[in-house]
C-alpha cells in the first residue's frame, strides 16, 4: 500500500503537472503529436483486465461556435417561423428537404437525408441543459465534461476510457484526429489519448535525431524514473509504427474533399479528418473513441449561405467517411454524432444572422441506429426569459444512450445518474 501511494505521488508530481508531450514544438504542433499524460506510470505496475469488450466505435464531430438547429432541422409548418425569421426562414423552409410532415432537413444535407431515408440516422430535437450559458467557452466545457454545474474537469469520454478501456498500451484507443489540441471531453488524467494533426508527419518533432535524444535521455538512470520514461517513449514510437501500418495498408473507398469554398474563411479540413479517422478504424488499430471538429458556426451575421456552405461540408465529408466504412464492412460498428456547445436564438437579427441561443438538435448516423426523430421539438411560442427556446432532451440522456446502447459502458459510473432513456439505438450493447 505505502509503495502505491508513493506510485501516485510521483504520477502527479512527475507526469501529471509536467507532462510529456512529443513533437509538440512549432514545427511538430503543425503535424501532430502524442500528447503522454501520467497514465504510463501506472501502465509500468497494472493494465486494465475489465471493462468494454466489444468493438464498437465512436466518431464525435463538433460543430464549433453554435450550430443553428432551426436551419439544421427545419419546422415546415409552424408560422412563428416566419414571424422570427422573415428572412431566414423565407429561404429555409421552401428549399428544405422534407422527412415527417412537420420537418425537414437543410438543403445541403442531401446525403443524411439518404442515409435518413435508409434508416440509418436518428435526430434528437430540443437538446440542451439546466441554466444555458451562452458563453462559448463555458458551454463548451459543460458539454465535454457532461457537467452543468462545472464542478467536473475530466471529460466524458475521457472518463470512458479511464474507467472501461486499457489505453495504457494502446494510445490510439482515443484519438482526436485533424488538430494539434487535446479536445476537453477526450482528457482525463487516467487515460492515454493521441491527438494527430496529420498522419503522414505524425512522430517526434525534429524526426529520428530528436527521437535518439529523447531515447537516450534517460538512459542509464536507475530505478523508477527510467522505467517510466522508457515506457512512454517505447509506447510513442509503439504508437507512431502503428499509423504508419495503418498508412500503408489503407486504400480510401469514397472520394474525400476539403476543396469547398466556404463563404466563412477557415482552416477546417473535416474531410482529410474523417479519412484518418477511417484509416484508424478500417485497418484495425484498436481505436475506439475519436472527435473531429468543424468550425465556423458562430453565425452572427450573414448566415444564410454560411450555414448552408457548412451544412453541405459536413454532408459531403460525412457521407464520403460512411461510404468508406461500408464498403471496407465496418459500418455496422461505428456510430458517428455530432455536438455543438448551444443552438441560435429563435429571432434573426438585422445582422442577418442569429445570435447565441440553448436548445438545438443532436443528429446520429450510422448502421447502429435506429432511425427516427427523438424529443419533442421546441415550441417557437413558448420561449424561456431570454427569448430562447426551452429544450426539452437534457444532452446527458444521449450521452447515456452512446455510453450504454452503443459501447456498452455504465451511462451512471461515467455521467453520475440516470437519465431519461431515448432508445436510438437498434441493439444496445448494454441493459441500463
Amino acid at each position: 500500500m505505502t509503495e502505491e501511494i508513493g506510485i501516485n505521488r510521483l504520477s502527479r508530481r512527475a507526469f501529471l503537472e509536467a507532462g510529456l508531450v512529443f513533437g509538440a514544438a512549432a514545427s511538430g504542433l503543425a503535424a501532430g503529436y502524442a500528447a503522454v499524460p501520467d497514465a504510463f506510470v501506472r501502465a509500468v505496475y497494472a493494465a486494465k483486465t475489465s471493462g468494454v469488450q466489444n468493438d464498437h466505435v465512436l466518431v464525435m464531430i463538433q460543430l464549433a461556435g453554435g450550430n443553428d438547429g432551426l436551419r439544421t432541422l427545419v419546422p415546415l409548418q409552424d408560422p412563428s417561423l416566419h414571424d422570427l425569421r422573415p428572412k431566414l426562414a423565407a429561404m429555409s423552409v421552401p428549399n428544405a428537404l422534407p422527412i415527417t410532415g412537420d420537418f425537414g432537413l437543410n438543403q445541403k444535407l442531401q446525403g443524411v437525408k439518404a442515409l435518413w431515408d435508409q434508416g440509418k440516422v436518428a435526430i434528437v430535437d430540443g437538446v440542451g441543459y439546466p441554466n444555458p450559458s451562452f458563453s462559448h467557452f463555458e458551454s463548451i466545457r459543460i458539454w465535454e465534461t457532461g457537467d452543468p454545474t462545472r464542478r467536473q474537469v475530466d471529460g466524458w469520454l475521457g472518463r470512458t476510457m479511464a474507467k472501461n478501456y486499457d489505453s495504457f498500451g494502446h494510445p490510439l484507443t482515443g484519438c482526436a484526429c485533424g488538430t494539434t489540441d487535446v479536445p476537453g471531453a477526450l482528457r482525463d488524467l487516467q487515460a492515454t489519448l493521441t491527438v494527430i494533426s496529420n498522419q503522414k508527419t505524425f512522430g517526434f518533432s525534429g524526426a529520428s535525431e530528436v527521437e535518439a535524444a529523447v531515447g537516450a535521455l534517460y538512459k542509464g538512470t536507475p530505478g523508477i524514473y527510467g522505467a517510466l520514461f522508457d515506457t512512454a517513449v517505447a509506447t510513442a514510437r509503439e504508437s507512431i509504427a502503428s499509423l504508419k501500418a495503418a498508412e500503408a495498408a489503407y486504400q480510401p473507398r469514397a472520394a474525400y474533399s476539403d476543396s469547398q469554398q466556404l463563404v466563412y474563411s477557415s482552416r477546417n479540413q473535416l474531410a482529410a479528418a474523417l479519412q484518418l479517422a477511417a484509416e484508424l478504424i478500417t485497418t484495425g488499430t484498436g481505436v475506439k473513441l475519436l472527435h473531429v471538429t468543424l468550425g465556423g458556426f458562430d453565425t452572427h451575421y450573414t448566415e444564410l449561405n454560411r450555414h448552408d456552405d457548412l451544412m453541405g461540408y459536413l454532408d459531403s465529408a460525412v457521407s464520403a467517411f460512411y461510404q468508406d466504412l461500408s464498403a471496407h464492412g465496418v459500418a455496422d460498428r461505428v456510430l458517428i454524432a455530432t455536438w455543438s456547445e448551444f443552438g441560435r436564438r429563435p429571432r434573426e437579427n438585422a445582422s442577418g444572422g442569429t445570435d447565441h441561443g440553448s436548445a438545438a438538435p443532436v443528429i446520429l448516423i450510422g448502421d447502429p441506429v435506429k432511425g427516427g426523430v427523438y424529443g419533442q421539438a421546441p415550441s417557437l411560442t413558448d420561449l424561456d426569459s431570454t427569448g430562447n427556446l426551452k429544450y426539452s432532451v437534457d444532452f446527458r440522456s444521449v450521452y447515456q444512450e452512446i455510453l450504454g446502447g452503443h459501447l456498452g459502458a455504465d451511462p451512471k459510473e461515467i455521467l453520475g445518474a440516470s437519465y431519461d432513456r431515448l432508445g436510438f439505438i437498434r441493439v444496445p450493447a448494454l441493459t441500463f
